[in-house]
């Protein structure tokens, strides 16, 4: 997957070190525009290993580090277990987000107002994490996971808002999907538009998690 961005040898070096560290069984598993992305084992503990792409023009592992750092003490993402830097080139290792992505998955209304719980805490943190509306970067599984906050800033956030457009009022698979699943018709739509306009006002929760739980 990684043969015309790493030679070979290079991946084999790279997973040498990291089985200093004890982490075995290195395995390719996605590239993005920042960095490639490996799975691993720690023990009896699936990881995933970040490293920075060599053609990248941005290298903002760093932050990144330190904002996971920061939300992960809140259950929001899998914890970070390490950094490096390997060969000039910058990695970090943290726990395996077990689940499915938004994307694809079969969402519950637990798995939603978890969802909405964990967005407006990035809210009152000052978080904005910048891609929720992809559909890539909220897993669900127990617990529910937002993972990749390499485009995360302290500024104002958008974090509920965007969960909440993606999850039930855009034009997207995952809002018909859950439109169909649990029948909402215009009614709750309109319901749910008027709490947003108040919480963007007010920062209040709970007229949004009453409406989320008549699903």
């Amino acid at each position: 997957m990684f043969e015309s961005l790493l030679p070979k040898n290079f991946v084999e070096e790279f997973s040498a070190e990291l089985e200093k560290g004890g982490i075995s069984g290195l395995q390719a598993y996605s590239k993005g525009t920042t960095s490639l992305v490996f799975t691993g084992n720690l023990g009896e503990k699936k990881v995933i290993v970040k490293l920075q792409r060599p053609d990248s023009p941005r290298n903002n592992f760093e932050r990144e580090a330190k904002l996971i750092q920061v939300v992960s003490r809140f259950g929001i993402t899998p914890p970070l277990l390490s950094t490096g830097v390997f060969k000039g080139l910058n990695y970090m290792v943290r726990e395996f987000a077990s689940g499915e992505p938004i994307l694809y998955a079969d969402l519950e209304k637990s798995h939603i107002i978890e969802i909405a719980l964990k967005a407006a805490l990035l809210d009152r943190l000052g978080l904005d994490h910048g891609q929720i509306q992809g559909g890539k970067h909220i897993i669900i599984g127990e617990p529910v996971y937002f993972i990749d906050f390499e485009k995360a800033n302290w500024r104002r956030p958008r974090n509920l808002t965007s969960a909440m457009a993606m999850m039930f009022l855009g034009d997207n698979s995952i809002a018909k999907r859950i439109r169909e699943k649990f029948s909402l018709g215009r009614d709750f739509l309109d319901e749910l538009r008027n709490e947003l306009v108040e919480y963007k006002k007010t920062a209040k929760l709970s007229g949004i998690l009453g409406l989320l739980s008549r699903l």
